[in-house]
């Protein structure tokens, strides 16, 4: 008699599926192996030269002797030009506005939005009330002809321009429409309703390069929180804790999984420390040992580190010269 009959019942399959699906413990450690959720939203092709701007940082660069140490990139969404801007990783966010209204805003007036990621510089309400207070910019029509070029005035300037705008746009949409139809063949649809429970994915820390894999067991998701509401086509506001208080309350779908566990079991939060950005924060307490990696043509000297966990001591051997950077008390 074989294991199947002496061993199975029928719907066996669905019922093992359904039995892991509502483990929380399943649900926090397993990777996803699917296609990420969501599928890809763009933002409207502007109207406008720089009435619709994207900003990032660009930080943990080698200081200047200026003493700069980042460089602030400010792009064009409708003719790609940008401007990067150098500064400090530690200047605050009134420092940063400044910059901006010298920079920006003399040059090509008050944008009409502005996309980021989910950094505090940036999504502080200082900035939002800076923007509403700056109130709308009148549009003039600069002339984009080469250098040298005789320069036009008056309305053939403007019908110059306006043709140019409308030859960006009509090569913008064609470009997305490709991107679209590439990336969604990777992804997969996903919506919640406001009140479902689901569990937030956290990401490895990226503080150094590892040479040994870390953690195998360590939390993927945390939670579950409920939905307060939908942001957009594919985004979400949870109900996070106290303790996550330093991290922005809405995620892309991509970031969300449906838990099905008993509601009132949850992820304690004290088992895993988050930064702002949804990453692991977990410090370094001794260095336990030292060896030297032997590789074609170099050694790397490599130290074993001994790191603090709520699940006990983990070790990871970790390259000497950049645990000496980022760690120096280890090494004194």
């Amino acid at each position: 008699m074989g294991f199947r009959q002496q061993y199975g019942w029928p719907g066996m399959k669905k019922d093992i599926a359904l039995f892991v699906a509502k483990c929380l413990t399943c649900s926090k450690v397993k990777a996803e192996h699917q296609k990420p959720s969501g599928l890809l939203e763009q933002p409207e092709i502007p109207m406008w030269k720089w009435e619709n701007l994207a900003m990032d940082f660009i930080t943990k660069l080698p200081r200047t002797s200026s003493g700069h140490d980042s460089i602030w990139v400010i792009i064009d969404r409708l003719t790609k030009s940008a401007h990067f801007l150098p500064i400090r990783e530690d200047y605050r966010v009134e420092k940063l506005a400044r910059i901006y209204i010298d920079e920006i805003v003399s040059r090509h007036g008050i944008p009409l939005n502005i996309i980021s990621d989910r950094d505090s510089r940036f999504a502080s309400r200082f900035w939002q009330s800076l923007q509403s207070a700056l109130g709308r910019k009148c549009r003039s029509p600069i002339c984009w002809n080469e250098i040298g070029e005789a320069q036009i005035t008056g309305p053939e300037l403007i019908q110059e321009t306006t043709d140019k705008i409308s030859l960006i746009r009509d090569n913008i949409r064609v470009a997305r429409s490709r991107q679209k139809s590439y990336a969604d063949k990777r992804r997969k649809p996903l919506e919640f309703q406001v009140g479902d429970m689901v569990l937030l994915k956290v990401s490895p820390w990226k503080g150094v390069v590892r040479f040994g894999k870390k953690g195998k067991l360590a939390p993927r998701y945390v939670g579950p929180f409920k939905i307060l509401e939908r942001v957009g086509k594919v985004a979400y506001k949870l109900d996070l804790p106290s303790e996550l208080s330093n991290v922005h309350p809405t995620f892309h779908v991509s970031n969300l999984k449906k838990c099905l566990a008993d509601e009132n079991l949850h992820i304690p939060l004290d088992e895993v420390r988050i930064d702002e950005k949804m990453h692991f924060v977990e410090k370094p307490v001794e260095i336990v040992d030292r060896e030297v990696k032997k590789l074609k043509r170099s050694r790397i000297p490599i130290v074993k580190i001994r790191w603090e966990s709520k699940r006990g001591p983990e070790f990871t051997w970790e390259r000497e010269d950049q645990m000496k950077t980022k760690y120096p008390h280890l090494f004194s």
